[in-house]
């Protein structure tokens, strides 16, 4: 999954980054308003983390902007400004979840856990597909009931997989999920990481899954027959 989180605080915003690249989130930054405009004009996100006070262009004005043009995103604000009148202006203008600041990081990660579920239109805790599961809590995958040891790339290609079970899934839609802006590498690279899961895939007993490549359309994530 791919996040925009838009803090002017760089320290926050850099240990913000982190945690949620240690819960296999992949994220892009930007630190003022203007910045994060540009990016929701050209970038596509399953989550935006939002901070009011900004630089070049205040947090709420970003969002109004965003869902003027109709992106539909879910956008969860992070900002010092808690009091009532902040809280129900974000809320009415869009955003759909709000945490003041100071907060507790676990509360962030549960609530960013739960927007992203709901955004993929499935409340489901586990999501299965034959022997292969992924628990979107504790975001982590077991299959055949044993814990599936992956790289933070690799988990960012079978989660995006995994969501879309039962549909193809375009190289440059899991391009778009696995990299973020600051990553240097090109759509290829999405070739190394199928290949590595496919042999860690292989293992399995009854309810195999394996990942198929549709020339032309992209990967798809299947129980072997």
């Amino acid at each position: 999954m791919r996040i925009l989180l838009v803090e002017d605080h760089i320290e926050l915003s850099r240990w913000l980054a982190k945690a949620m690249r240690d819960a296999h989130l992949t994220v892009d930054c930007a630190h003022n308003g203007a910045d994060a405009d540009s990016l929701l004009l050209t970038q596509d996100y399953a989550l935006v983390i939002l901070d009011l006070t900004l630089p070049r262009m205040d947090g709420l004005e970003v969002l109004k902007r965003m869902r003027g043009r109709g992106n539909r995103t879910p956008v969860l604000i992070l900002t010092a400004r808690g009091g009532l009148a902040d809280r129900v202006s974000g809320l009415n203008m869009g955003a759909d979840d709000y945490l003041a600041k100071p907060f507790e990081l676990e509360e962030l990660e549960a609530r960013i856990k739960a927007l992203l579920r709901r955004s993929q239109n499935n409340e489901a805790i586990t999501l299965t597909c034959g022997a292969l599961s992924f628990d979107t809590v504790s975001r982590t995958f077991s299959y055949g009931g044993e814990l599936l040891a992956l790289t933070p790339r690799e988990h960012a290609v079978l989660e995006a997989l995994m969501v879309r079970n039962g549909h193809t899934v375009p190289k440059e839609k899991l391009f778009q999920q696995v990299f973020s802006l600051e990553d240097d590498a090109n759509m290829d690279a999405i070739e190394i990481y199928i290949h590595r899961l496919r042999k860690k895939l292989e293992q399995g007993g009854p309810g195999r899954v394996g990942i198929t490549t549709l020339r032309g359309l992209g990967y798809l994530l299947q129980v072997v027959q």
